[in-house]
């Protein structure tokens, strides 16, 4: 637990950027961590908002044993405050009295008995749950299960290199490329989600989701330095530009899918896979960059893988760098 005392009562915690100072019975930002007679106490250790199996490209993950399930565990609680959070009801608050907690060996043995390959920590922020989340994801490992953090990459760089030990998989919302947006619509900085997306890609497998919102993250210009920044990690990261829709405090009508598609045409100037995303059952496959052959074909969440053979295209032979 990252946390150091300050002064008399106080509690500066070091899990993520944010180094909330935490009074005696106050909590930080995330809502999720207390200041309990003067040590960091973690009231909602192993409660959950959800359990559901998920096709994997719900999280979104599409290169990462595309066409299975996965077991999704949600949380409470977030180290962000977007306005236009889909999940606000879990993420900007929790319940006055927290509910059954379950063991992280509840949950494996859960994930097992329901034939899962793969545990995903997702819907709220999981990191703000680090404690839960590296003892459930470390003995998944031992039982023969996949880790997979659908997440705003938001920690330090200590907590950061512990996690990355026990995921396999991550999607990571890069929500922009200015830190303006981060600092006054988040209330967050740009720089350590880059550091993580940068540090993810050296070490487990990586997908990046961009919303892109009317008037706030849809310009050309700043979702070419997007797809240009993960270029510069790996032109084989996928990248899914999901179409908003207003909810929690934001009215901002919704992105027109044509825009999306505009503005992944553009990103594929500088990825080999960008995808759109929430814009209904429109077509969504995967294509070889060598020869445009259609890889895997989706339709919504049905998954064909049409033109792979063994582990490379049947069309032109170019290998598949990731897990199938």
């Amino acid at each position: 637990m990252s946390y150091t005392r300050t002064r008399e009562g106080v509690l500066e915690c070091f899990l993520c950027p944010n180094h909330c100072f935490i009074e005696e019975g106050e909590r930080g930002t995330c809502r999720v961590r207390e200041n309990r007679n003067g040590e960091l106490s973690l009231p909602f250790y192993g409660v959950l908002s959800a359990v559901s199996n998920d096709p994997i490209e719900k999280k979104p993950l599409y290169h990462f044993y595309p066409g299975s399930m996965i077991l999704s565990v949600g949380f409470y609680g977030c180290s962000f405050h977007c306005p236009f959070c889909q999940n606000y009801h879990i993420a900007q608050s929790t319940p006055s009295s927290p509910e059954k907690d379950t063991s992280p060996e509840e949950l494996v043995e859960y994930a097992l008995k329901h034939h899962a390959t793969s545990i995903a920590y997702t819907y709220s922020e999981p990191t703000v749950h680090f404690e839960w989340m590296v003892e459930t994801a470390t003995i998944a490992h031992s039982r023969g299960l996949k880790n997979v953090l659908v997440s705003n990459g938001y920690l330090n760089p200590k907590p950061t290199d512990e996690l990355l030990e026990v995921i396999d998989a991550a999607n990571i919302d890069l929500k922009s490329y200015r830190r303006e947006f981060y600092e006054e619509i988040v209330g967050g900085k740009l720089d350590p989600v880059l550091a993580f997306i940068h540090k993810a890609s050296q070490r487990i497998h990586l997908e990046v989701t961009t919303l892109v919102i009317p008037g706030q993250t849809d310009s050309t210009e700043e979702i070419e330095e997007i797809a240009a920044f993960i270029a510069s990690l790996d032109p084989n990261i996928p990248l899914h530009l999901s179409c908003y829709y207003p909810t929690y405090k934001y009215n901002i009508p919704p992105t027109n899918p044509d825009k999306v598609f505009f503005l992944a045409k553009k990103a594929r100037d500088y990825l080999n896979y960008v995808y759109p995303g929430n814009v209904g059952l429109a077509e969504v496959d995967t294509h070889c960059p060598e020869c445009g052959n259609i890889l895997i074909q989706r339709r919504g969440y049905q998954v064909k893988k049409t033109g792979i053979s063994g582990d490379a295209c049947a069309s032109c032979g170019r290998r598949i760098s990731f897990p199938l």
